[in-house]
């Protein structure tokens, strides 16, 4: 998510639309009221992935400057934990069945399995370079890393950390995410311009979806009902909407500069997409077209964006608060 981006620079915090280059919208104001934050540890360097288990109220956050995984809890609102010795650290992923966190520590071409309770190393395994996203298949009860330089899929043991292969892609890849329906794995392959179809029984690419339109297709959000993906197109400030069951691009909607993480609330059918130049845009997905809710500057480095689907509240790390680094949580205010 970092590597086509390095150097990015982290100034001041910008709170109000209009202080930097924003996306075309019909909506007003993102429709979000801030009800809490919580300060965090590491200094103002840049934050990568999270991901919340719901039911617990735990949020990892991959605090990459820092070297370190933030684990918080949203309901105390307190930092429980810093799991260090975990350099430029990019995708998290809470398994919340297995009480197991995943990680890519980019620095050493690694995954690392934590225990969710302790936050103690169970294993290490090798990756392709540059390991970034993380997906879960719980069919086969294996973990997948998105090898954003190599161009590949690692697949790896759940439990115990053993290689079950590699996946070849064709270029350089986005995100990851397993699709329940027909238990495929999709890819955002930003080299080729595509969704690949992978079957992870035979770990082979069976389907191409071209995504026109969208130029690097990185981040993804699956609606799993309507089985509709939502990619952010990093080098065009696009979301588009795929037809998974018709191999088509439905919508193109203009977002944030650089768009890098979606999070999609499937009780509200809202999607949320983060982008690299601070700004946050929001849109109504109950037609299955997304419609604008609204877009704001939210601040310099909110890239990542995590959505509770128990309460429809979301959560933004931001790196470069007046205090220090913060985690900003907003409820939906409409």
């Amino acid at each position: 998510m970092w590597s086509r981006r390095a150097g990015w620079a982290l100034t001041a915090i910008a709170l109000v639309a209009g202080c930097s280059s924003g996306p075309d919208t019909t909506g007003g104001a993102l429709q979000l009221r801030k009800v809490a934050q919580v300060a965090l540890p590491g200094g103002s360097a840049r934050f990568d992935y999270a991901s919340l288990d719901s039911g617990r109220g735990l949020l990892f956050l991959a605090h990459m400057g820092a070297g370190e995984i933030v684990e918080v809890d949203v309901r105390a609102h307190r930092v429980v934990r810093t799991i260090a010795d975990t350099p430029d650290v990019h995708g998290v992923l809470v398994v919340p069945e297995k009480r197991r966190v995943y990680a890519t520590v980019t620095g050493r071409d690694q995954l690392v399995a934590l225990d969710e309770d302790s936050g103690s190393v169970l294993f290490t395994a090798p990756t392709g370079r540059y390991p970034d996203g993380l997906a879960y298949d719980p069919v086969r009860d294996a973990v997948w890393t998105t090898n954003e330089r190599a161009g590949s899929e690692s697949v790896v043991d759940a439990d115990t950390g053993k290689s079950r292969g590699t996946v070849t892609l064709g270029g350089q890849v986005g995100n990851v995410v397993y699709d329940p329906g027909p238990d495929h794995m999709i890819v955002a392959v930003q080299g080729r311009g595509d969704l690949a179809v992978v079957d992870p029984g035979a770990l082979s690419v069976t389907d191409r979806i071209p995504t026109p339109g969208c130029s690097g297709p990185h981040g993804q959000a699956l609606d799993t009902a309507r089985r509709l993906m939502f990619v952010g197109c990093e080098d065009n400030a696009t979301l588009v909407t795929v037809d998974l069951a018709k191999h088509a691009v439905t919508d193109r909607n203009s977002v944030g500069r650089t768009p890098d993480v979606l999070a999609y609330d499937p009780g509200a059918q809202r999607i949320y997409i983060a982008a690299e130049s601070g700004w946050v845009s929001a849109f109504d997905a109950r037609t299955g077209h997304p419609a604008p809710i609204g877009a704001e500057h939210l601040a310099d480095g909110a890239h990542i964006v995590v959505v509770d689907p128990a309460d429809h509240h979301s959560y933004f790390s931001i790196p470069t608060a007046a205090s220090g680094p913060v985690l900003w949580e907003f409820e939906p205010s409409s």
